[in-house]
């Protein structure tokens, strides 16, 4: 049995995985999905406006530290995989696989403010030009969406060179969406890298509501 932690992007929470996570159980493994700090229904102003990229790799953590799980596999969605590099960097050998699904892919020091595209750096600070914290989420995005802290797009993360050690490393590079360009470099440059498998589809940057038997086959493929 694997365990899968479950990462949404921007402005997304669990519920952007409920397609996917019962094609997981029902394959006999066990699933988190998590929302992250500051995008809970019930997280007040102060928690939106302090939450940044350490609070949300310091979610994953816990799910670790609270289920003792170990040989873990991470998959990110977009932002997500900001999170999932900063997390499996501290945790200590538990994380056997990392999955960046349509996700940026960091080195150290680098943020999703500096890796994603000019039109995206825009939609971030017009989104939060109302509060100064939180990123309204972009109009043509779920209903269920909510503002997302600003400060976690900013915020740098540092990477100890752990993640080399960390035995399955996959890039899901989604093909059939028009403004792709945040990830088509990653793509390129990690398909040239022997220590990584990128694997395409034939869908939307959303994945996994458009093709959630393709994401959970990629998921499940154990070869």
């Amino acid at each position: 049995m694997a365990t899968f932690v479950l990462v949404p992007g921007g402005w997304h929470g669990a519920w952007s995985f409920e397609e996917v996570v019962p094609r997981l159980e029902r394959a006999g493994h066990a699933v988190h999905a998590l929302t992250l700090t500051g995008l809970r229904p019930d997280d007040d102003a102060a928690t939106v406006a302090t939450a940044n990229l350490d609070t949300h790799a310091g979610d994953v953590l816990r799910v670790l530290d609270r289920g003792h799980l170990t040989e873990v596999t991470l998959v990110g969605h977009s932002y997500g995989g900001m999170v999932i590099a900063a997390a499996a960097d501290r945790a200590r050998g538990r994380v056997t696989r990392l999955v960046y699904l349509d996700a940026y892919v960091p080195g150290d020091g680098e943020s999703c403010w500096s890796l994603t595209t000019e039109r995206y750096r825009q939609v971030f600070a017009a989104g939060a030009a109302g509060t100064g914290y939180a990123v309204r989420p972009p109009g043509s995005l779920d209903p269920r969406t909510r503002p997302h802290p600003l400060a976690s797009f900013l915020q740098t993360v540092t990477l100890t060179g752990a993640l080399a050690q960390i035995p399955r490393r996959e890039f899901i590079y989604c093909a059939g969406w028009e403004d792709r360009r945040p990830f088509a470099g990653v793509r390129s440059r990690l398909r040239a890298d022997p220590g990584w498998r990128v694997h395409d589809l034939p869908t939307g940057h959303d994945a996994m509501h458009e093709a959630p038997d393709a994401v959970a086959a990629q998921l499940l493929d154990e070869s």
